[in-house]
């Protein structure tokens, strides 16, 4: 029977899928419904059925660990027996064919170390005063990776993360120096491998010799120039079978193309297509809550995903006061659940950004609940914010060292320079000496101030000194300043900012605060260290996108506010359908329940709903006439009418009739089913 492993049920779709032998042909594989089967099971086909010699086969994935994985699922179907059939990544199969024509090895490909130092360099070289030097730098490195991977005109691009003049400067000079050194990166590899296979058709067709068959798994994350050479290799048969969800695409950041998968029958008008509509992972409750989710984005294959479970447990939503509150109980939770026998191993929470959950980490480290990160979360006390504030702290304690005065010395401006700190411990006498000299006496009144608010932080506490910084001294008037000049959005900085602030109410002085800081270091630590280990009994914490291919008992996903997931800088329609697709990875992780949390304030700001909450929970053909439904301020009532939009309700409470927009109401989640 075909089917995922361990079901007896036939599922015509896989079969149907598996059967293809020739010409394209478009596999749309919904969340749990068996692609890697489908792709497998149809390598063994060709082989075995149809006669194809196994070298002739061209097997594609996005990552190295899912190639071997596929490879690995493959040997087993085949009995052990190693068919020598060609598993890899697109850059690891581009790469190859550039060896064979260039003499290229890996000592060509630019370490991943060496291009940051390099923009490390670049970046002192240009003077450009940046405090986020790791995230710039990532960020840099994927717009290039965009430019070169769309092929965009460098005059007509408009940087996310610095002006367009020094983006161009940083581009032009990362360019120079990989030919000046010999080098590609793995960009250039798709580049040149694209040219070289326009330019020397004896080579293309080489290649499409080779690779007479070939199947691509998650179709939906591909590129342009990706595509654009797979289309070269499969011709003139062809055989392209290519397998993926356009609702899973969720890489726009790196250049992925959703449009080429939804275009994909009309670049080949004889392609068949086949659906995989039956998920084998998910309760039917959760199954269609992410249908009704999903089905909200206009630029998508429509598809009706079935399931082979029960209607299961209801998707539950929960309001919160604020985070700390939903971090409470969730611990809580957790604690029930393992008491009742169940395995940590078996929840799993996710959330948009792995800049959320630090919080909720010093919270399961007070309860001694042990947790695992898929990704790296990184320490909030090591971001730059905090070190600047931790500067100012620790100079009001008495330290004297220069490092730290170069911290905070124009944060906010003061027109202090480094040259006058020409010592490694700062005596601010000799530096106001050394400004008198100059006769800048306005910059004396500046260290004059600093001199007394750093004797009145430290008669402070934690809390009190960050709120003294921020306020007083006015740290931010220096965020607002910088975010302006690093094109970001400030509310980023004040969100972390609020976060180390609320973080540091618990401890009543510097001593107890520090001493936690080294703990929660530790503790990070440790989560590293402890990465492989598989087995270990452990609640997962992981971002939606690093949640993807994965499956769980239980899911939570926190923090489903508006601003943070859609996140803010989802602003133009691809974006806002990206966000939603993010979302819809997360619902379709978990197997038996869903429970999906928002919070009304987030660090003394009001907060609104994520307006994907409704729309994962409500459904509109359920509010018809007669229907019993709950409104969040009115109560129970009975719908009397529901035409054109609106809807007029009888609430038992007050005993009137209320007449509202059904659409707003669903939107801002204040009207539901009254099921009993």
């Amino acid at each position: 029977m075909w089917g995922m492993e361990g079901s007896m049920q036939e599922n015509k779709g896989q079969k149907q899928a598996i059967e293809h032998k020739d010409g394209p042909m478009l596999v749309l594989a919904g969340p749990g419904s068996g692609k890697t089967t489908v792709i497998t099971q149809r390598t063994k086909r060709l082989i075995e059925e149809c006669g194809v010699k196994p070298e002739r086969i061209l097997v594609i994935t996005f990552t190295k660990a899912a190639a071997q994985e596929m490879k690995e699922r493959f040997e087993k179907l085949m009995g052990g027996i190693r068919a020598n059939v060609n598993f890899g990544t697109f850059h690891a199969v581009y790469f190859k064919i550039l060896k064979y024509a260039y003499n290229y090895d890996a000592s060509c490909i630019i370490r991943e170390e060496e291009r940051y130092q390099f923009f490390r360099d670049l970046i002192g070289k240009l003077e450009l005063d940046i405090e986020d030097e790791k995230d710039f730098i990532e960020g840099i490195g994927s717009e290039i990776s965009l430019v070169k991977g769309e092929r965009v005109d460098l005059e007509h691009y408009y940087s996310m993360n610095c002006s367009e003049e020094n983006f161009k400067k940083i581009f032009r000079a990362y360019e120079q120096m990989l030919r000046s050194t010999n080098k590609i990166d793995f960009d250039d590899m798709l580049l040149l491998c694209y040219e070289l296979l326009v330019a020397r058709q004896d080579i293309l067709q080489l290649w499409q010799q080779r690779y007479e068959y070939i199947l691509i798994d998650e179709f939906q994350d591909i590129n342009r120039v990706q595509y654009d050479i797979i289309r070269l290799l499969a011709k003139p048969q062809d055989n392209l079978f290519i397998v993926g969800d356009d609702d899973q695409s969720i890489y726009r950041f790196r250049g992925a193309k959703p449009e080429i998968m939804l275009n994909f029958e009309k670049d080949y008008p004889d392609c068949k297509r086949v659906l995989l509509d039956i998920n084998y992972r998910s309760q039917a409750n959760i199954v269609e809550a992410a249908g009704r989710l999903v089905s909200h984005n206009a630029k998508r294959f429509p598809k009706d995903i079935r399931t082979v479970h029960e209607a299961g447990e209801r998707v539950i939503t929960r309001e919160y006061q604020d985070v700390k509150a939903q971090n409470e109980a969730l611990v809580r939770e957790l604690l029930e659940y393992r008491n009742a026998g169940g395995a940590y191993r078996d929840i799993a929470i996710l959330y948009r950004t792995n800049t959320q959950p630090g919080a909720l980490v010093e919270k399961l480290m007070e309860y001694n609940i042990p947790f695992k990160m898929r990704d790296a979360l990184p320490n909030i006390y090591e971001h730059w914010i905090a070190r600047n504030l931790i500067a100012y702290i620790k100079l009001a304690l008495g330290n004297t060292e220069r490092a730290l005065y170069l911290q905070i010395m124009n944060r906010p401006k003061r027109y202090l320079s480094r040259d006058a700190f020409d010592s490694a411990e700062v005596d601010l006498e000799k530096i106001k000496a050394y400004y008198w000299r100059e006769g800048k006496g306005y910059v004396v009144e500046k260290i004059d101030k600093l001199v007394y608010d750093l004797k009145l932080l430290r008669k402070t506490n934690p809390y009190a000194a960050i709120n003294y910084i921020r306020r007083v001294i006015g740290y931010d008037d220096y965020l607002r300043e910088y975010a302006q000049f690093r094109r970001i959005n400030e509310e980023e900085l004040f969100d972390m900012l609020a976060q180390l602030q609320e973080a540091a109410r618990e401890y009543p002085d510097f001593g107890s605060w520090f001493a936690h800081m080294e703990e929660y270091k530790e503790e990070l630590k440790r989560q590293s260290e402890q990465k492989n280990q598989p087995d270990r009994d452990a609640v997962v914490l992981m971002t939606f996108h690093a949640a993807k291919g994965l499956e769980f008992e239980r899911v939570y996903i926190v923090d489903a506010n508006e601003g943070i997931t859609p996140h803010h800088k989802a602003v133009v329609p691809e974006d806002m359908e990206e966000e939603r697709r993010m979302f819809y990875v997360a619902v379709t992780r978990a197997k038996q329940q869903l429970i999906v949390s928002y919070t009304k304030e987030r660090y003394n700001k009001k907060q609104e709903v994520s307006r994907f909450v409704p729309e994962l929970v409500t459904n509109p053909e359920a509010f018809v006439e007669g229907a019993i439904v709950r409104h969040r301020v009115y109560g129970i009532g009975t719908i009397l009418q529901c035409r054109e939009g609106k809807i007029s309700i009888q609430f038992e409470r007050e005993n009137r009739i209320r007449t509202m927009d059904l659409s707003f109401c669903i939107q801002n989640h204040i009207l539901e089913e009254a099921k009993s």
